[in-house]
């Protein structure tokens, strides 16, 4: 009799307790990998996403929230800020680059961002051309991320009005005396004129228009008080950076901050929210090599007769050990497989909803180093369950079974 075959038919001997065991590696195995596409696009989404801009000038307020706004697209700006500011940072001998940024209304519940388009050059480099069309070079024209296009389905040469606020449906409830304002936005016409290349950042989902637009849509705001929402800033050197940021934090209703530090601070709160999640993925471990366990506890008390008449027919206390061994290695290695899948599945299904609201980009059928301690553990795991049952089934006295 093969090992491998008599493994397959106890397998199928108890399908519900064998389809059970399996759910709950596979369950466990799913999470795991979840958490892992989610951490791994958290830290690429912290590394790529602010770019060589290691100053933001921005409102008073939280620095985490003016990050996230500027970089992310994601919360609502701190304020603003003087745009005389702008014209001081290019004569600051510290700064290499700066942009002026200005957010406040969507499209759709995407962004509407108005900045130079020099960014583009200073943060993606020169070889990151348009996909299709042009930049955009006066007020109304536009560029859109690549998810956009793909998911309203723009092209170059389509029009369409924004909406003020940073979330679609925003301002529903507003109060009359708004309402001018908001038909202002409509009849406030867009244009296409370019799509971007996938970046894997943030801009993906975001639409990229002047500066000017702001002031144009909002009205009111004369020449001598236009107001931006924050400031990009690429320093020269270190010493710049630090120069920058002690020189005007001290301005009043004024913030500047290192970028890298603030996205660092988010990425910690996250990392804390994520060890809560890892208790349940630790309780998920248990329960699963719980399953194990009993499921081959089960296999040997079925089969004590069976087990017996093996020994008697000449099979050794090995041929024993590795049938309850390999059976509990079967059933891991089956959930394991199906949970790696349906985690990645998982993923990719959900990737593009992760990323219109959050940003992170989940990058799915791509195996990561972590899996590598999710195989070998889970198959550790699934050793040491079956390790006890399988001892059990070895120290069987055939002889004692029978005459009992």
């Amino acid at each position: 009799m093969r090992l491998i075959g008599l493994i397959w038919r106890n397998m199928l001997h108890r399908k519900t307790l064998s389809l059970l065991t399996i759910l709950s590696v596979t369950v466990t195995a799913a999470l795991i990998v979840i958490l892992l596409l989610c951490s791994e696009g958290l830290e690429r989404g912290a590394e790529k996403g602010y770019g060589p801009f290691e100053v933001t000038i921005g409102a008073k307020g939280s620095a985490s929230q003016l990050a996230l706004n500027t970089y992310y697209h994601v919360g609502a700006p701190t304020g603003n800020v003087p745009f005389a500011l702008l014209d001081e940072l290019h004569k600051d001998e510290g700064v290499d680059r700066a942009y002026a940024m200005t957010t406040g209304d969507n499209y759709n519940g995407f962004p509407i961002v108005g900045i130079e388009p020099g960014y583009f050059a200073t943060r993606y480099g020169n070889e990151k051309q348009m996909a299709v069309g042009n930049m955009y070079g006066k007020l109304g024209e536009t560029i859109v991320g690549s998810h956009i296009a793909s998911t309203l389905g723009l092209h170059v040469g389509d029009k369409f009005q924004g909406a003020h606020g940073l979330v679609k449906g925003q301002n529903e409830a507003e109060p009359e005396g708004e309402a001018d304002e908001e038909e202002h936005h409509h009849s406030f016409t867009y244009t296409v004129v370019g799509i971007l290349p996938p970046l894997f950042t943030s801009d993906d989902r975001a639409v990229f228009t002047t500066l000017d637009y702001a002031w144009a849509v909002h009205e009111g705001q004369d020449a001598e008080h236009r107001e931006v929402t924050s400031i990009l800033i690429k320093p020269k050197t270190l010493i710049g950076a630090q120069s920058i940021k002690s020189k005007y934090g001290q301005m009043s209703n004024v913030q500047a901050i290192y970028t890298s530090k603030a996205v660092a601070d988010v990425v910690n709160v996250v990392d804390k929210g994520s060890e809560a999640l890892s208790i349940v993925t630790v309780i998920c471990i248990f329960l699963a090599a719980g399953s194990i366990l009993l499921s081959l506890v089960a296999a040997v008390n079925e089969r004590k007769k069976d087990v017996a008449l093996l020994r008697l027919i000449g099979k050794s206390k090995g041929f024993i050990w590795s049938s309850l061994i390999g059976e509990g290695l079967l059933l891991t290695v089956i959930g394991l497989a199906c949970g790696i899948l349906a985690g990645h599945l998982i993923g990719y299904l959900g990737r593009e909803v992760v990323f219109e609201y959050t940003g992170l980009q989940l990058q799915s059928w791509q195996f990561m180093q972590g899996e590598w301690l999710l195989i070998a553990g889970t198959l550790g795991i699934g050793v040491i369950a079956s390790a006890g049952p399988a001892l059990q089934a070895y120290r069987v006295d055939p002889l004692q079974l029978f005459k009992s």
